[in-house]
This record gives structure tokens, sequence and C-alpha cells, in this order.
């Protein structure tokens, strides 16, 4: 499909969604939010997809919500009775938060490549991603605090889980910049690359690692730990011994035992994910 603001490309497994409006600082306007969750539910049903990575163009990552296309609607509206256009408002908020949890939905592992700054909206986009990783040049700022407003869109409830709360408190707070090495500390990113290049290849390269998985088992494993930060260790044991009682009579074992023993590449077929209506 023709996308406004993002480019997709799909190879190997690995579809690389790149935030295409690079003049802009790839601010999010109206057209953004729709793509990404096209894109991301696409991928969910996308056989050929393995796993993805979200890329940028240009400087920065991401400038975060684009405030002049939305400054209207952040006001909840200028007609109408008080009540149903704050009920209209809460609808609209609710909605851009689901496009970023289609990332999270998504069946595939999402990789987050940063460069330049990660700010405001970008921080909630890569929060919802399964892994970061970032060039020297990278920092993350919580802007919301600064011009106003509370996060709304998924920082404050996903931050919590991959960093320390006192840490995401400050960050929050005070809408200070965490640049590279203190978000390799903190935990939010898994490795610095040199560059914006190095970053792209380097995260590709891993990309291309996990799609040469079984994609059954990579589905299975994404569900099960999404599921675990939310739900008691005696529930999420339930839950993996009901999954695998049901996936693991599948071909993949067999094929990624014969490759050990043959010392050759495992070959794995795509999943179906045709859920045409019969």
């Amino acid at each position: 499909m023709e996308m406004e603001t993002l480019l997709l490309e799909i190879s190997d497994g690995v579809a690389e969604v790149r935030l295409n409006r690079p003049d802009q600082r790839n601010a999010m306007n109206p057209a953004f939010w729709r793509e990404i969750r096209s894109v991301f539910e696409d991928l969910d049903r996308n056989e050929q997809a393995r796993v993805a990575v979200i890329t940028s163009t240009g400087p920065h990552f991401s400038a975060g919500l684009d405030l002049n296309s939305f400054a209207g609607i952040m006001a909840g509206g200028s007609s109408g009775e008080e009540g149903r256009r704050r009920h209209a408002l809460r609808r609209t908020i609710m909605d851009l938060q689901d496009c970023f949890t289609a990332i999270e939905r998504c069946r595939i592992p999402v990789l987050a490549a940063v460069q330049g700054g990660c700010i405001g909206g970008g921080v909630d986009l890569t929060t919802a991603c399964d892994i970061r990783y970032c060039a020297e040049d990278t920092y993350f700022v919580i802007k919301e605090i600064d011009i106003g407003m509370t996060a709304d869109v998924g920082t404050l409830q996903r931050l919590p889980n991959l960093i320390a709360d006192g840490l995401v408190r400050e960050l929050a707070y005070t809408g200070r910049k965490m640049h590279a090495a203190e978000a390799k500390e903190s935990g939010l990113i898994n490795a610095i690359y040199a560059d914006h290049a190095a970053l792209n290849t380097g995260v590709m390269e891993i990309a291309q690692s996990i799609a040469a998985k079984s994609p059954l088992a990579i589905t299975g494993t994404k569900e099960m730990i999404n599921y675990a930060r939310e739900h008691s260790v005696e529930d999420g044991l339930n839950h993996i011994a009901t999954w695998n009682a049901g996936m693991l009579v599948t071909e993949d074992l067999g094929e990624a035992m014969g490759s050990a023993q043959e010392k050759r590449e495992a070959v794995f077929k795509d999943l179906d994910t045709d859920q045409k209506a019969s």
C-alpha cells in the first residue's frame, strides 16, 4: 500500500518499517498514526514476515507528536456539549494508544533502531517494541511534561517494566535527556553503535538471526514473555503448558534436530497466517 509517512520493505523474513518524514524530524502527524497501526496489523498476518525492525530517516528518530496537526483535537474540539467533547477526546487518546499497542500485539518480534532525538511519542513507540538499540548520538526525552501535559500513549505504562521506577519518575518529572550511555546502563537499550549506518547494519544482522529461527517458536516466545509481564509465575507456567501441548506437534522440532546432527542451517516453513473467513 502507498503511505505518506512510512516505508515498508520485507526481505528474507525481515520487515523494515522506516519512519520517513526527515524534514519534519519524523513528527507523528495523523497519517502516521493510521499507517503505523495498519502496517503492524498487516505484518501480523503476513506469513513472509518473521521479525520487524523500526528504523528512521534523517538525523533524528522522532520528534514525537506533530502538535500543529493535533492542536484542535487535543483541545477537545470547538463545538458540542462539554461532556461529549471530553468523551470524544478520551476515545481519540485511546485510539492513539492502540496504534502503538498494535506493535505489541503483532505476533513477530519488533526491534527499534534509534538515532538522534527520540522524543515524546518516539519514547512511546520504542517502549512498545521488544528490543531497542541506538547510536552514540541518541537521547530519549519524556517531553510531555514540558508542554504541560501527562504522557498518555504508553511511556508511563511500559517504561516502568523496562527500567527502575525511580529513574522513570525522574525522567518523567523533569523532562531531561537520557543519553545513550545512561540508556544502556539502565537497561532501556541493548547495545550502542557508533553511528546511524552501523546501527542499521548491526540491528539488521540481529533481525536476520531471529528470522532464521522457527517462526512458531518465536511467536510463542513473544506471547509468553508478554503474558508473564501481567500475570503470576503460576499463571505463566499454566499458559506455556497449554500452548506447548497444542503447538509442539510441529515438524520444526525434527528440522532443528536434524540440521544440528547434519551440521547445516535449519530451514523452517513460514507460518500459515491466512485469516480469511471460510
